[in-house]
């Protein structure tokens, strides 16, 4: 398992584009990928868990990834939120 805290760029957080580009980068590995956000566990493969966390802009979330190819799906998803998720 490896986790890393990454902070939310986004002027307008994770609302509906961002989540699902974020979501469908999480899903190209294998590994059980899920971030934490205050108490909450999201998983990041799943658009409704990642909008149902309301991850505003300034945020710092940990991303948790397990499985076979954790190092480089966790290094992918933290390169693609600190590029801002297409935004």
């Amino acid at each position: 398992m490896v986790s890393q805290k990454v902070k939310i760029k986004n002027p307008t957080g994770l609302h509906l584009r961002p989540a699902g580009i974020l979501c469908k980068e999480a899903m190209q590995y294998k590994s059980h990928i899920t971030f934490k956000y205050r108490q909450n566990i999201a998983n990041a493969k799943s658009v409704l868990s990642v909008l149902g966390a309301c991850i505003k802009s300034g945020d710092e979330i940990e991303l948790v990834c397990e499985g076979e190819d954790e190092e480089e799906a966790l290094k992918s998803l933290v390169a693609e939120i600190e590029d801002g998720l297409g935004e």
